[in-house]
């Protein structure tokens, strides 16, 4: 069930990934930062939500949050573009890539747990 997951939730990070790079057309990974925050927004909802109103499985647990969530998310690619722009000298965008992704992730995570709880 991971593994399944696991390939859904990256055929679904690759789509929606690259559609926001082509509709944007900017040099910052706003697809990557998008994915990143929309994992979190929907971890943090199943996990609010299965932590008081609804019972699912831990096989379905798993399934939702290691595969699909896991596939989906990008955080090594996060860090690879990060180091990018690093080492390009674009320290400016690497500082809001950085920063804006754990913020916005955690207000994301935050946000779905307490809509979902």
């Amino acid at each position: 069930m991971i593994a399944v997951g696991g390939a859904l939730g990256s055929i679904a990070r690759y789509l929606l990934s690259t559609f926001v790079l082509r509709v944007s057309g900017t040099l910052f990974p706003l697809g990557t930062f998008i994915v990143n925050v929309v994992g979190c927004l929907v971890f943090g909802a199943i996990a609010g939500a299965t932590s008081q109103r609804v019972h699912i499985s831990s096989t379905t647990r798993l399934f939702l949050l290691t595969g699909i969530l896991g596939g989906f998310t990008t955080f090594s690619t996060y860090t690879f573009e990060s180091f990018a722009l690093i080492r390009d000298g674009q320290f400016a965008w690497a500082t809001i890539n950085i920063a804006g992704q754990v913020v916005v992730g955690l207000v994301g995570f935050w946000a779905g747990y307490v809509i979902a709880a």
